[in-house]
Formats: structure tokens, sequence, C-alpha cells
């Protein structure tokens, strides 16, 4: 306690109480009694005290641990150029949308666990991931009974856990497929789904996930039992929401007919890989399932497993996802005669990043958050780095909604001579996002004999024009 000066714990200009928010008991008043009854009561408040001592001890540990967490962040912040008032002011910019048409309200940049979480990082970097995507309004963590051989899933129950994050707050997902090596540990059987779901909860810590997934459609098992399957979990309370990962708009669609048919839980959502060079599901076949049975998209990696980034451009550095073991096929991918056509595409497109002031793997994020139906992309990141470069997409989705949206700039002049010849002229210009500028001048020429009568009590002008209009109309397009 020497922190606190010589006056002990109440030294300095703030008590402890004051400096870690901690309130004490009010102690109970003191009756008369026996001297007999005084020693007791005098034992019973010396054990009584020590124990109080014990739990302010305790409360100032845990408060100081929160201070010094705290003072973590913000150094590391600094070391970024960042501030708290930084992340507080992209938090409150964080858009929410609706998970397809259900009520479910999702953050657009959810946190996924794939190859990170209890594989790639440490738990600890784990924890400041998530922290700071918390911090920022994110509200969507995405995992699976798969990842890390259910590696990633405990580490996620052990920072949600260790955080004490209100548990409605925030969305957690998983997904069910494969579960184990024994035959009956894959697949969507009623079984595995019910007792993956169960092992995953265990793992998670939680009495709950917000939504279950079908980690791909499992043509061993009917339809119909997969959908009541994941009716009955959702009944019992074990998930909120289900959906589909990977399948087709026709098998969503024979698994909304089913639930349909016997009066069962349609799927709300379908998790999609989603980047420039993977379009046609999101862009074509999801936005009719959108409209006509109110299926959203969550979509995955968004920079092509890091392709766009660039990071491949001159190999495959080692603590990239390609170096992994077990991810050939990615290494595969990016020297293949298709991947080196790709990164020559990719250094187009952070020439136009540098021209808009962002980055590519920003812009490639934002370009996702764009898409119809897309309710949120799930974001795949090994370090803190990487996580606030994503945020920052944010910026890039709000500059270009207000542009596109709301900034339009009129310009009015109107010049009037007030002889046989009456000449007005108007102009209008336009400004537009995607660096497109539209100028639209109309020019009106009105030569007339009028008669003009003023009426001063209703301050109105009347003009009676005759004679003929010409109209000009005139569009220069930039781009």
């Amino acid at each position: 306690m020497a922190m606190f000066g010589s006056r002990g714990v109440k030294g300095g200009k703030f008590s402890v109480e004051d400096l870690y928010r901690i309130s004490k008991k009010p102690k109970a008043s003191s009756g008369p009694a026996s001297s007999a009854g005084a020693k007791g009561a005098v034992r019973g408040r010396g054990k009584g005290q020590k124990g109080e001592t014990d739990a302010l001890a305790s409360q100032i540990l845990e408060a100081a641990h929160r201070l010094v967490e705290r003072r973590r962040l913000e150094l590391y912040l600094r070391e970024c150029g960042l501030s708290i008032n930084d992340c507080q002011s992209e938090r409150q910019a964080m858009l929410y949308r609706n998970l397809g048409k259900s009520g479910l309200r999702v953050s657009c940049l959810g946190l996924g666990t794939w190859v990170t979480f209890g594989s790639q990082i440490s738990d600890e970097m784990a924890e400041s991931v998530m922290t700071i995507a918390y911090e920022n309004g994110v509200n969507l963590f995405d995992t699976a009974e798969v990842y890390a051989s259910g590696r990633a899933e405990i580490t996620l129950g052990n920072i949600i856990k260790k955080k004490g994050w209100r548990r409605s707050s925030y969305v957690v997902t998983t997904k069910i497929y494969w579960g184990g090596q024994a035959e009956t540990e894959r697949g969507l059987s009623r079984k595995h789904i019910i007792e993956g779901l169960r092992g995953s909860l265990s793992r998670l810590q939680l009495d709950y996930v917000d939504i279950v997934f079908a980690n791909r459609n499992d043509v061993n098992s009917p339809m119909e039992e997969v959908v009541r399957a994941m009716t009955f979990v959702i009944n019992q309370g074990m998930a909120m929401y289900w959906g589909t990962s990977r399948w087709s708009a026709m098998e969503i669609m024979e698994a909304y007919s089913v639930a349909r048919q016997f009066n069962l839980i349609p799927p709300v959502c379908e998790q999609a890989e989603y980047h420039y060079f993977q379009r046609d599901k999101v862009e074509v076949q999801l936005p009719e399932l959108y409209h006509k049975i109110g299926v959203g998209a969550m979509t995955w990696s968004p920079l092509a497993c890091g392709l766009i980034t660039g990071k491949y451009s001159d190999g495959v550095p080692d603590c990239s996802r390609a170096a992994i073991k077990g991810y050939q096929w990615l290494k595969e991918r990016v020297f293949s005669e298709e991947g080196r056509r790709q990164l020559a595409k990719i250094k187009e497109l952070h020439l136009v990043a540098d021209r808009l002031g962002c980055t590519a793997a920003q812009l490639a994020i934002a370009w996702c958050l764009r898409s119809e139906g897309v309710s949120s992309v799930l974001l795949g990141v090994s370090n803190t780095d990487q996580l606030l470069e994503n945020l920052g997409a944010l910026r890039v989705t709000h500059t270009h909604a207000r542009t596109h949206a709301h900034t339009h700039t009129h310009t009015h002049t109107h010049t009037h001579t007030h002889r046989d010849t009456h000449t007005q002229t108007q102009t209008h210009t336009h400004t537009h996002t995607h660096t497109h500028t539209r100028t639209h001048t109309h020019t009106h020429t009105d030569t007339e004999r009028h008669t003009r009568t003023q009426t001063h009590r209703h301050r109105h002008k009347t003009h009676t024009d005759t004679d003929r209009d010409t109209d000009t109309d005139t569009d220069t397009d930039t781009d």
C-alpha cells in the first residue's frame, strides 16, 4: 500500500474507493451489550473486518487489473497513432443490419476465428483482438466445432467468460458438421446436430448460441431430418436461429419448403465466400432468396485468404496462412496461372485504393458491404494491426454513403430583365461518388410580351407569358 502514501488507503487526492470505483458496505450500528457479549462481538468483528479487508483487497486487485489493461490498450493505440477517443468515434460509426429479414441486429463487420483462434495466434493476441473488436462495436463472433479441432471454441469461450460482457450485447455463431473421427460424429444427422451443438456449448461455456449453421449440406441425411433437428435445438433453447453454410440456392429453397410444409423453423442466413474473385452466388443467387424467403448473407474471406492485401506478390511470407501446414491448397492457388492473373488485377486495385485514400483491404471490405442482402462480413485477422486496418473500411463505407445518397450541390442563378424580353438562367450541379461528376445546365430563354399584375395583399406575382420557349439541355459526364 506504499503507493497510496503515508496516509494509508485514503492517501493522496482520491481514496482507493474513488479511484477504483469500489463501494464499501455501511457498517451496522452497535447497541448495548454485556461485557461477555462485547468480547464475543469484538472477536466477531475482528473476523468480519478481516473478511471485509480481504474482499476489499480482492476488489482493488481486480480494478487494478482492469486499469492496467486499459493502460496497455491506450499505449498500443498511441503507437498506432490512435487514441481511445478514436476508437469510441469508430464504435459510434459501426453499422448494424438485420440478419436477412429476421429481427436479429448484427454489426456489418463480424469477427471470425477460422485458422487464427486456437491455432495461428496466441490466446493473449486473440483476447486483444476480441477486446478491440468489441470496443469498436463488433457484436458478431463466428466459430465452428471443426476450427482447430474445437480449440477455437474453447479460446472464444474463455475470453467471453473473462471479459464478463453482457450476454445480450453480443452474438455468437457456430457451425456443425465435422465433429470427430467417428462416423456418428460428422454430418447433419439428428444425432450429430444435437450432440455436436451440446459439445460446442460446453467448449464455449455458454447456455446457447445465437445462430447454429449447418456447415455444408449432407447428402446422407434427409432434408426433413435436418430441419426437424434444427427446429428441436431452437425449441430447446440451445440456439436462437439456424442457418446454412456453403449450401446451394436450391438446397436452401428445399429446406425452406420442408419447414413450411411441416410447420418447422426455416433458415435465416447463408454463409458464403465473397470477394472480388468469387461473386456469382452472393450477387446472382442469394438476392433472389433474400426477396422471396428472407434469407440473408453472412460472407467470409473478403480478402480472398489475404490475396487481395498483396502479401503474396513476392512469394509466401512465413507468417501467412499459405505457409501453415494443411493449407497447401492455398499455396498452389497463389502460384497457379489463375492466381498470377489475380495478382496482376490486385496491383491495379491497389492503385485505385491509393487514389481513394484507403488501403486495398479497406476498399475490398467496403465493396463487399455494398452488396444487397449482405448482413455482415466476417473478418479474419491474426493481429490487432490488421483488425484496426479492416475496421477502417467503415470510413470508406460512410464516405460512399454520404456522397452517393446525400451529397448534392445545387446552384441556382436567376437573372430577370423586366422589359419586353424575359431571360432566366438556371444551373444545377450534382456531385456523385465513384469519382463521377455530372453537370446539368438548363437554359430557358423566353421572349415574350407579358402583363404583370402585382397584388400587395398577398405579395403574389402573376406572369402571362406568350410566344415561344426554347429549352437547351447539356449533360457533361466526367469519369
